[in-house]
Formats: C-alpha cells, structure tokens, sequence
C-alpha cells in the first residue's frame, strides 16, 4: 500500500506556473464581455472625453475593438430611441453610464439607470429610448461585432404595456 500523501504526489502548487492558465488578454465569456463594460463604467476618463450630444439623430463612437468583440459609446438626448431591433448574430451587454433610458421588449417595460447592465442573446428583440427630460449615456459591448441590426416595426404592436420595472446598479 502506498502512503504517500497527495501533496507528494502532486507537488506543491508553487512549483507547477506551467500548469495555471495564462490570464486572458481580452475577455471570451459573457460574465467576461460585463466585466469589461463594468471596467469601461467604472474609468470615466476612458469614455467621457468622447461624448457628443446630436439634437437630430442618435450618436454613437466606436470606443474600442478586439478579437471578435467591439464596444460602442452612444448618447440619447430627450425623445431620442433605437427604434424596435434585434443585433442579428451578436450578443450583447448594454451599460447605462449616464441618466435614464427607458427598455421595451414583449415582456414589458424597464427603467435603467445609470449602472444598470441588460445582457442579451442574438435574436432578442428590444427598443432603447430616452423617456427622461436629461440626456443620457450608454456603452454597448458587441460579440461578435456588430454586423447587422434588422428592425421590427410590428414589434411595437407586441410590447406588454406592463408596469414599468426601474433597475439600477
């Protein structure tokens, strides 16, 4: 019978680096890709330099790229919404930076405050809209990048007019 204990069998932890995952240069999974928003959020200097406000249409910079992902800055002044559309085969995280925007999907209507992170799966359908009387930011982490962003008109017919559901961070 062998009497020897696991760490002499195994070695101690120290001594094996080779066999550790090497940290991740940029991030691969959903909880990752909110990491990074949260990580964006939380370093306003990275972000608010950028910031413009258009009075005519939605305005948006694309902040940053890596492999198979990009990240978005938008700002929403006061009436100012997507319209009802889906990311087509990206997936998503939207981060409320600034102010209040306002989500409807078929399962009702949210509130987002700033913080507030909704994830999201190709295929989900949704409209962002800026309710509030202030402007408001918001980042959005696309993986993969965004490619195309079809609309839904008839989607607006099939929103619950469910009571509002504020979420902050």
């Amino acid at each position: 019978m062998n009497s020897d204990s696991d760490l002499q069998i195994a070695g101690d932890i120290l001594e094996v680096q080779h066999l550790l995952q090497p940290a991740r240069e940029h991030p691969a999974t959903v909880a990752e890709f909110a990491g990074l928003a949260r990580t964006i959020a939380a370093d306003r200097a990275q972000w608010a330099p950028h910031v413009e406000y258009d009075a005519t249409t939605r305005w948006y910079h694309r902040l940053r790229t890596g492999p198979g992902y990009e990240v978005w800055l938008l700002s929403w002044v006061p009436g100012q919404g997507s319209g009802p559309h889906d990311h087509g085969r990206s997936s998503g995280v939207l981060t409320v930076l600034e102010g209040e925007l306002t989500e409807r999907t078929e399962r009702g209507v949210r509130t987002l405050g700033a913080g507030a992170q909704r994830v999201f799966a190709p295929g989900y359908i949704h409209e962002v809209v800026n309710d509030s009387l202030e402007p408001a930011v918001s980042l959005h982490v696309y993986f993969p990048g965004l490619t195309e962003m079809p609309m839904h008109e008839s989607f607006r017919a099939q929103c619950a007019p469910a009571a509002p559901v504020t979420v902050t961070a």
